[in-house]
């Protein structure tokens, strides 16, 4: 029961952490001014046209198609993967569980093999290509080696050592409804466990911010009208209505 009451009160801080400081960080982005208009171009002249700009670079990644091909390959790889893992994982958190979540289980489980695939795709690139091993901090390399921690550990339990998952449902379940269950004390899953929730406390203060953060880049959402429309910063545009009073 002591493990239990351990791996629940750090997925309680974990999960507030995640949660507040990812709500913090994109309410920061949304207070923050745009004052000048830097859309990249060739760019769409609608809002139509910047909404289906968005959606062909957060599903496609679009410029990085365009930039380098083989680091596309390992992207899409990598977050292709990551989604069907966690479509395959919320079986632990839904019952029960929606018809999609039950088709993707056997795709999610052979993803674990592609993600891991991905990931060291990205590492190689932050290791082997001298600009991009120019720019990357120790951090940029500790996330990648998280992420292939979490990886391994959870093909672990898939394919070298099984894990009461009946058990592991209930004990996530149980969090949900604060009706604590006994955690299965599988080394492998602890481990996993324990890496997951690591990456949940370092979501919001690390680069993985990326994936709100996209939509609030105005490379990317704004409209291509400078000479149609002039663009005001809402502050700018306060300090004129002052002004002019």
């Amino acid at each position: 029961m002591v493990l239990t009451t351990i791996y629940a009160l750090l997925y309680y801080v974990a999960f507030a952490i995640f949660v507040l400081g990812v709500a913090y960080r994109i309410y920061g982005y949304a207070k923050t001014p745009a004052p000048l208009k830097i859309p990249t171009t060739p760019a769409p002249v609608t809002r139509t046209g910047v909404v289906w700009r968005m959606f062909k670079e957060v599903l496609f990644f679009e410029s990085l198609w365009k930039g380098n091909k083989w680091i596309w390959i390992f992207a899409q790889l990598f977050h292709a993967s990551l989604w069907l893992i966690l479509i395959r994982h919320a079986r632990y958190l839904l019952q029960p569980v929606p018809e999609l979540v039950v088709l993707a289980q056997p795709f999610g489980k052979y993803a674990g093999l592609t993600f891991v695939l991905g990931a060291l795709g990205l590492l190689a690139r932050r290791m082997f290509v001298a600009r991009v091993r120019y720019i990357s901090a120790p951090s940029d390399y500790l996330m990648l080696l998280l992420f292939l921690g979490i990886g391994i550990s959870g093909l672990s339990m898939t394919f070298v050592s099984k894990t009461d998952i009946v058990g592991v449902k209930a004990f996530f379940l149980g969090l949900m409804t604060f009706d604590w269950q006994p955690l299965p004390s599988s080394p492998n899953l602890l481990i996993h466990l324990g890496l997951v929730a690591l990456w949940m406390i370092i979501f919001p203060f690390s680069k993985l911010l990326h994936a709100p953060g996209v939509f609030f880049s105005p490379t990317r959402n704004q409209v291509d009208n400078p000479r149609e429309k002039r663009h005001v910063a809402g502050w700018a545009l306060e300090l004129e209505k002052g002004e002019s009073a």
